[in-house]
């Protein structure tokens, strides 16, 4: 696929996916790190990769199945304030934790009972924080199918979203962006290997 070559390739000229020995935010090591909030800095790859995005919600889903995007702070909320301006669609976000002033509540914007949302997030892992958004919305009767993000790790957000009924579709997952270095001499056998082995915990 030809978007996901150049983006890999983009994300490893500039350093946005570097390969190493790595301390997630989780405690957890990785052979690699993808920092997507480096996007935004180089807009004709940010709008490229905002409309792939958005063509690929138009063919899986259409933009008249749902009422609203919605997104964690602070990697997926930029992405879903480019696509909700790029969509017209409505816009909402989910705080990692209720706000302790004013009126506390967890989720920004406007909402009501039996809405229907896609979840937008730049990078999935486990899938913890989206886990936690979407059962915070459930809470507050709002429906979430489908998840979006650009990058999976693939390193169980997949099963995770799947346990709260949400389906996770991902623009690119390591394993693609890997091979795709790799077929272009970009990166050498041994960096293939231990992403793969990391892959397969």
């Amino acid at each position: 696929m030809e978007f996901v070559k150049e983006f890999a390739t983009f994300l490893h000229q500039n350093g946005i996916i570097k390969f190493g020995e790595f301390t997630l935010a989780s405690g957890k090591q990785s052979s690699y790190y993808v920092d997507l909030r480096l996007v935004p800095s180089y807009p004709l790859e940010f709008r490229k990769m905002v409309k792939f995005l958005e063509n690929e919600i138009v063919q899986d889903i259409g933009l008249d199945d749902f009422d609203s995007f919605v997104s964690v702070p602070t990697g997926g909320l930029v992405i879903a304030s480019a696509l909700a301006i790029e969509t017209v669609k409505p816009l909402i976000y989910v705080r990692s934790k209720p706000k302790d002033y004013g009126t506390s509540k967890s989720v920004e914007g406007k909402i009501y009972e039996g809405m229907k949302v896609v979840m937008i997030d730049d990078v999935a892992t486990t899938g913890g924080s989206v886990v936690n958004a979407i059962k915070s919305l459930k809470e507050v009767n709002i429906s979430v199918k489908d998840a979006y993000v650009v990058v999976n790790r693939m390193e169980g957000a997949d099963e995770a979203l799947l346990e709260l009924g949400v389906k996770m579709h991902s623009i690119l997952n390591i394993l693609q962006i890997t091979e795709a270095l790799f077929e272009q001499n970009l990166i050498d056998a041994s960096i293939l290997e231990k992403v793969k082995k990391q892959i397969n915990k």
